[in-house]
C-alpha cells in the first residue's frame, strides 16, 4: 500500500477530526499542520504527533493530500495553492461562499490533474446510505417529495468567538450556509438536480451579534418535477436536531433523524409496504444542548470514513464520493436561496458550468 503524506491547513474546531483520521488511517501519515496563528498550529501539531508549519512552508513538505479546514472565504486560495503544488485536496464544506470561487477551485484542480473532494460526512451515515440504496433499487421509486428540517441551538457566543462568523463577507450566510448545507446536500443527493427555489429568511435571535440569517424557510423544485420544503434555524432552545425525508413514486416514504445534533442519524420512518417501521428520534425525551466541540467530536467517525474513501480514491486515481463538482450543487442551491430571499420571488438554481470560463 502506498503511504500517503497528509497535512491539515487551519487548526480550528473541526480540524481535529481530519488530523485524527490521517494519524489513525493505515497507509496515511500525518506530516504537518499549519495555521495563520503559529502558536495554535504548534499546539495542534503536538497534539496529533505532526510537525507545525507555516502556510507558506506546508506545500514544500512533499504532501500527497491536504485537508482545508480554514474559514469559508479562504478555501479558494488554499485549494488553488494545493493544486499548483500537485497536492490532492479535501476541503471542508461549504466548498466556497460563492459559485465563482467554487468554479475556479474546480478548474484549478482539473487543470493540475489533482483530485478535489469536499467533506459531507453525513452522506456516510448508514441511514443516508440506506435511503440512497432504496431510491436506486426502486424500493422508493423516483423521489417526488422531500423535506429537510434543521432545528438547532447556538448561543450568541458561538458567533462572537471567531471574528469571521456571522457576516455576509466572511461567513457567506448563516444557518443555511453553515448548518443546513449538510441537509441541502442530502436533499439534492436523494432528489436530483434542483432547478428553482423560493426562500425567505430572518434574524430572529442573534441580531445583536450577526448580520446573516439565523432562521429560514424555502421550497425547492427539481428537474424531475419533485418538490421539497426546508426549514432551518439556530434559534431553538433546546435544539431538536435535523431530519430529511423522501417520498417516492411508489408511495413509500423513508426518513432519517439526527438527534441530538452530531449523533449518528437513524431511520425514524420506513413507510415501505410490508416493512413499515417508525421510531421516535427523541427516545426517552429531550436532552440538553451539546457544546460545539462535543458535536464535532461525535461526527469524527464519519469524517474518518469519508477521509478513508478519499485516500482510496487518490490511490486508485478515481473520483471520490463527493467531488468538487458534486459539492458545488449544494452551493448553487444556496446561491439561489439567498437570491430569492433578496428578490422576494422564485429564483433559478445556477449551474457550476456557467461559472467555469477556463
Amino acid at each position: 500500500m502506498t503511504v500517503l503524506r497528509g497535512g491539515v491547513v487551519g487548526c480550528g474546531n473541526v480540524a481535529g477530526n481530519h488530523a485524527a483520521a490521517y494519524r489513525d488511517l493505515p497507509g496515511v501519515e500525518l506530516v504537518a499542520c499549519s495555521d495563520v496563528d503559529p502558536s495554535r498550529a504548534a499546539a495542534f501539531a503536538a497534539r496529533y504527533g505532526a510537525a507545525a508549519a507555516t502556510p507558506e512552508e506546508l506545500f514544500d513538505l512533499g504532501l500527497d493530500v491536504v485537508s482545508v479546514c480554514t474559514p469559508h472565504p479562504t478555501h479558494e486560495a488554499v485549494v488553488t495553492q494545493a493544486a499548483a503544488h500537485g497536492v490532492h485536496v479535501l476541503c471542508e464544506k461549504p466548498i466556497a461562499i460563492d459559485l465563482g470561487a467554487a468554479a475556479r477551485m474546480v478548474a484549478a484542480c482539473e487543470a493540475a490533474g489533482v483530485i478535489l473532494g469536499v467533506l459531507f460526512q453525513r452522506r456516510f451515515w448508514p441511514a443516508a446510505q440506506r435511503i440512497r440504496a432504496a431510491i436506486d433499487d426502486g424500493t422508493l421509486g423516483e423521489p417526488i417529495l422531500g423535506h429537510a428540517s434543521v432545528l438547532l441551538h447556538r448561543d450568541t457566543s458561538y458567533y462572537t468567538a471567531d471574528a469571521w462568523r456571522g457576516t455576509w463577507a466572511t461567513d457567506g450566510g448563516g444557518v443555511l450556509m453553515t448548518q443546513a448545507v449538510h441537509n441541502i446536500d442530502l436533499l439534492q443527493w436523494f432528489l436530483g438536480e434542483a432547478v428553482e427555489v423560493s426562500a425567505a429568511h430572518a434574524t430572529v435571535k442573534h441580531g445583536a451579534a450577526i448580520e446573516v440569517e439565523d432562521t429560514a424557510v424555502a421550497t425547492l423544485r427539481f428537474a424531475s418535477g419533485a418538490l421539497a420544503t426546508l426549514s432551518a434555524s439556530t434559534a431553538l432552545t433546546p435544539g431538536l436536531g435535523t431530519r430529511v425525508q423522501v417520498t417516492g413514486r411508489t408511495g413509500a416514504t423513508a426518513g432519517l433523524a439526527e438527534y441530538p445534533e452530531g449523533s449518528e442519524a437513524r431511520i425514524d420512518v420506513w413507510a415501505v409496504p410490508g416493512a413499515e417501521a417508525v421510531t421516535s428520534p427523541f427516545g426517552p425525551g429531550l436532552s440538553a444542548d451539546r457544546p460545539l466541540a462535543e458535536i464535532n467530536g461525535s461526527l469524527a467517525p464519519f469524517h474518518a470514513l469519508q477521509i478513508a474513501e478519499f485516500a482510496d480514491a487518490v490511490r486508485d486515481g478515481r473520483d471520490p464520493a463527493v467531488t468538487g463538482r458534486e459539492a458545488a450543487k449544494s452551493l448553487a442551491i444556496l446561491t439561489a436561496l439567498y437570491a430569492s430571499a433578496r428578490s422576494g420571488r422564485p429564483e433559478r438554481v445556477p449551474s457550476l458550468n456557467e461559472e467555469i470560463t477556463v
